[in-house]
């Protein structure tokens, strides 16, 4: 493979941190504009009293990245990764523009009319979400292990910063409809400056990093086709005797079904952390943890904690001597968090904040330690292609356990008699 000027591929590649700050923003990116709007739930609580928005608007956004996503990933050796990230930071621009004129078209006001337009738009967050999780994964998987974590890490940098700018923006305006309404609209706008960043970054400034081109070339050596146009972005072409010697390396690849029963404990680790952490969060604290002293701080402080140590776990296992990388250990440890589940009933019925805000604290930081613990270990001594599938059936079972947390969730609602 050589550039576009004729000189050969660089056999010590440059730009890893640059490369890993650009998948900390593109990780940020990937779900900015849906913890925006988890963020202003207080703002959609009350303009929708009765709608539940905090439990709806999830539910209708799981279905919709869920089922795309399973798309994606069976079709994943033959989808266009630039075309289908492009597309998803895209999308996440529009739908984040598209609030803000929804909001502005109804002048504020509530109404099962303006509930269904935000539920169409969370609809098109979870669609863009698919794309845009599943195809980074899987492309970061046969670069670095640095780089699914910054990716991993920017993706809980996304709600530790919509909390704290909620936080602040709950100070400056008083506690009114119109004041949260200024606040939900700031957040929408600086969500769509920063999709728009986004966009930049993944078409014009991350393919052209010599580090990336260099994972790329070599994925696509190993029989990747998914490369092809952002090698191309990145100045690399690829000859037609490469094509046809990738097309032979491609067709000795482990299938998906092969790659699932080599890495089910993966999957079912990815699944069983987030069935977990979404039966939880942040429907439970949002509307289940009482009356405090906090008063209507309570739920923002809890979302902002969890979001802030799930940040933190993420980089825990940078420390190499405390990450886990054991496959018995991982299973474990993850099975083991269902513990949390009576912990947080019983401290909501019978506890003070205090041991509820701890509680929480550690279900966000469990969260991303074991996120990031296992999609830096899956994808170890597989070819460019397989790291790239498996990427994607890692998020998909990542999904899946959104979505049946996101069940669960009701499940206690209607358990509750609502």
């Amino acid at each position: 493979m050589h550039s576009a000027e004729g000189g050969a591929m660089p056999t010590r590649p440059k730009g890893k941190f640059a490369g890993m700050v650009v998948c900390w923003l593109l990780g940020n990116g990937c779900l900015f504009s849906w913890n925006s709007m988890l963020t202003i739930e207080d703002y959609y609580i009350y303009l929708f009293p009765d709608y539940h928005p905090s439990r709806v608007l999830t539910l209708v956004y799981q279905p919709f990245a869920l089922i795309t996503l399973t798309i994606l990933a069976y079709h994943e050796a033959k989808v266009n990764t630039r075309r289908r990230n492009l597309f998803g930071y895209t999308l996440f621009f529009l739908s984040s523009l598209s609030i803000i004129v929804l909001d502005v078209a109804t002048s504020g006001k509530g109404g099962i009319g303006t509930f269904i337009g935000i539920c169409i738009i969370s609809a098109a967050f979870g669609i863009a979400d698919a794309h845009v999780q599943g195809g980074m994964i899987g492309d970061l998987s046969f670069m670095l292990p640095e780089f699914v974590q910054s990716f991993a890490a920017g993706l809980a940098a996304s709600g530790a910063l919509t909390s704290g700018l909620r936080l602040i923006t709950r100070a400056a305006f008083e506690d009114s409809k119109d004041g949260l309404r200024k606040g939900a609209i700031l957040f929408f706008a600086i969500s769509c400056l920063f999709e728009l960043l986004c966009v930049f970054l993944y078409a014009l400034v991350f393919p052209k990093l010599p580090i990336v081109k260099y994972y790329r070339s070599k994925a696509a050596s190993e029989g990747s086709k998914t490369v092809s146009a952002d090698l191309a972005a990145g100045g690399i072409q690829v000859l037609h005797g490469q094509e046809a010697e990738g097309d032979s390396k491609g067709r000795e690849r482990l299938g998906n079904k092969e790659l699932l029963i080599q890495n089910i404990d993966y999957a079912l680790d990815m699944f069983f952390i987030y069935v977990l952490t979404l039966s939880i969060f942040p429907g439970f604290l949002s509307e289940d943890t009482g009356s405090h002293s906090l008063g209507a701080w309570y739920a923002l402080v809890l979302i902002a904690m969890y979001n802030v140590w799930d940040l933190i776990g993420r980089y825990v296992p940078l420390i190499k001597f405390i990450k886990l990388e054991s496959r018995k250990g991982l299973l474990l440890a993850t099975l083991a968090r269902f513990l949390l589940i009576p912990a947080f009933y019983f401290t909501a019925k019978y506890g003070d904040q205090g041991w509820m805000i701890m509680l929480t604290s550690f279900l966000g930081l469990s969260n991303g330690y074991l996120t990031v613990c296992v999609l830096t270990s899956a994808p170890k001594g597989y070819k460019g292609p397989e790291q790239n599938a498996l990427g994607n059936l890692l998020v998909l079972f990542l999904v899946g356990g959104l979505f049946a947390g996101v069940t669960l969730d009701w499940l206690w609602l209607i358990g509750k008699g609502w």
